[in-house]
């Protein structure tokens, strides 16, 4: 799939990393390096601007590395690139650990995978089909 994109970054266009990557990496664009202090939210440029096909989102992960190695992660994970939005990417990173993080120009901060989406009809309905599961909600099928 050809997808538009518009590159006002000083970086490389993301790129899978391996065949099988369903997510590529999105790198910060900045002037000056950013600290994120311990519960801090912040919003990350990426330079980057494109058009998505009507019928496809982009959706804005966590990276593992960072969670894990920092507790930085995507605020609003997944966040939604709809297909009509024009604007820069940007990222909503939040540091969850107790130590302040720094974001350099260039560092990878997040992973964006494009998906296709149906938007739903809804039926009204009195009344729903019956199921095994029902109305059993979380932890319903734990270990017994």
């Amino acid at each position: 799939m050809k997808i538009k994109i518009v590159n006002r970054s000083k970086h490389e266009l993301p790129q899978y990393a391996t065949e099988a990557s369903a997510g590529m990496d999105l790198r910060a664009n900045l002037e000056e390096p950013l600290t994120v202090k311990p519960q801090q939210r912040m919003l990350v440029p990426t330079g980057l601007f494109m058009e998505l096909p009507v019928g496809f989102e982009a959706q804005v992960r966590p990276r593992s590395g960072l969670a894990i190695k920092h507790g930085v992660t995507v605020l609003n994970s997944p966040g939604t690139i709809d297909a009509d939005y024009r604007g820069e990417i940007r990222v909503i990173l939040i540091n969850l650990s107790t130590d302040p993080f720094e974001i350099n120009d260039g560092d990878r901060i997040a992973q964006m995978v494009i998906a296709p989406h149906v938007q739903a009809q809804w039926e009204e309905s009195e009344a729903l089909n019956e199921t095994e599961r029902g109305a059993g909600g979380f932890g319903h099928t734990g270990a017994q």
